[in-house]
């Protein structure tokens, strides 16, 4: 009996801790308060009706159904320290068989609006297939997160630990809203990345109403379902930030032996700041064609890992890439996946 009394005893104990300690383990964060109940919230609203001769309470209604998105501020930290820059497994990620067999597909569908992008702004149209590639998988990688919440939560619980960015996308929060008016269209359904990027091209909302064109011609400018939108809002963002047409965007470069003038080179990144002569004059031996451009250039510098670093001479139109995403990286990879795909065709 006291054996049998002990082990009754256990169970009950057992059931009684694990009464106590399971809701303890699966408790939830407490849900955050309303958007629109919020003090600095409400002056947001107040100062944006304000500036468009809104209704604030049309802004409060609008931000009362964004949900506060905990991913997105896991997401927006600093990434933990890994391994060196890899330049050819970066490449790899996006010049693979499958991205190229797509961005051939895109291109043999959208033949004509990169036809009429390229003859009116002047950007190749392996340039804009590259990107479209890169962001989006050609439409296949779009982000299924809502606009509006992750805006919101960006704009107002910005996560501590990494420099202040809540200007920022209290910003963009503001042009997603004045995105919405202008086409109608109700702010929750508009979604995209975890950072609030949206559409093929991955413009953030500012990016769209400063940049994107209706290249379709049917009165509104959507970049999510109309390839034509898209590609023609690229080349226009581009020739925006100074594409030259014709330009080439990169010359082979062999960089000087000597570290001091090599460093010399590296010192504005990607900053186009010397031109052939200076190039020459440093150490640095260009391709013909490098030899012959008549513009400033940059030492654009790459990192392979445990091997030597890449290098390629970058031009004005190289710099203009990166104003999509400042990355040498990215413009390489947009650049090398949009020739891939060239070829192919």
């Amino acid at each position: 009996m006291p054996l049998r009394f002990a082990l009754i005893c256990s169970a009950c104990m057992a059931l009684l801790l694990g009464a106590c300690t399971t809701p303890a383990t699966a408790k939830k964060p407490p849900a955050p308060p309303p958007y629109d109940t919020r003090a600095e919230v409400q002056a947001f609203a107040a100062q944006m009706a304000a500036r468009h001769g809104w209704d604030a309470r049309w802004v409060l209604l609008q931000l009362r159904g964004a949900q506060l998105q905990r991913s997105t501020q896991k997401l927006m930290m600093p990434a933990p320290p890994g391994q060196a820059k890899n330049w050819a497994a970066y490449r790899d990620r996006f010049v693979e068989p499958q991205r190229i067999a797509a961005g051939t597909a895109f291109w043999q569908a959208n033949a004509d609006a990169l036809a009429r992008a390229e003859a009116r702004y002047g950007v190749p149209a392996e340039v804009i297939v590259g990107i479209v590639g890169v962001e989006t998988f050609y439409g296949r990688v779009l982000g299924r997160y809502r606009a509006l919440d992750v805006l919101a939560t960006l704009a107002f619980d910005f996560p501590s630990g990494r420099s202040d960015r809540s200007g920022y996308f209290r910003d963009e929060l503001e042009q997603l809203l004045v995105l919405a008016r202008h086409e109608d269209v109700d702010p929750a359904s508009l979604t995209g990345s975890f950072a609030g990027a949206i559409g093929l091209p991955q413009f953030m909302p500012g990016s769209i109403n400063r940049h994107a064109v209706d290249f379709d011609g049917d009165g509104h400018i959507d970049l999510t379902t109309s390839a034509a939108d898209a590609i023609g809002s690229i080349a226009h963002f581009l020739a925006q930030h100074g594409w030259r047409p014709g330009m080439p965007v990169t010359f082979d470069v062999t960089p000087p032996d000597d570290p001091a003038q090599r460093a010399r080179l590296l010192a504005p990144d990607i900053v186009p700041s010397f031109d052939a002569a200076t190039f020459a004059a440093a150490g640095a031996t260009l391709s013909p064609a490098g030899q012959a451009h008549d513009g400033l250039m940059a030492l654009v510098s790459v990192d392979n890992g445990d091997a030597p670093p890449s290098f390629v001479a970058g031009t004005v139109n190289f710099f203009v890439l990166t104003r999509y995403n400042r990355s040498s990286y990215y413009a390489r990879a947009v650049l090398a996946l949009g020739e891939a795909v060239r070829s192919a065709r």
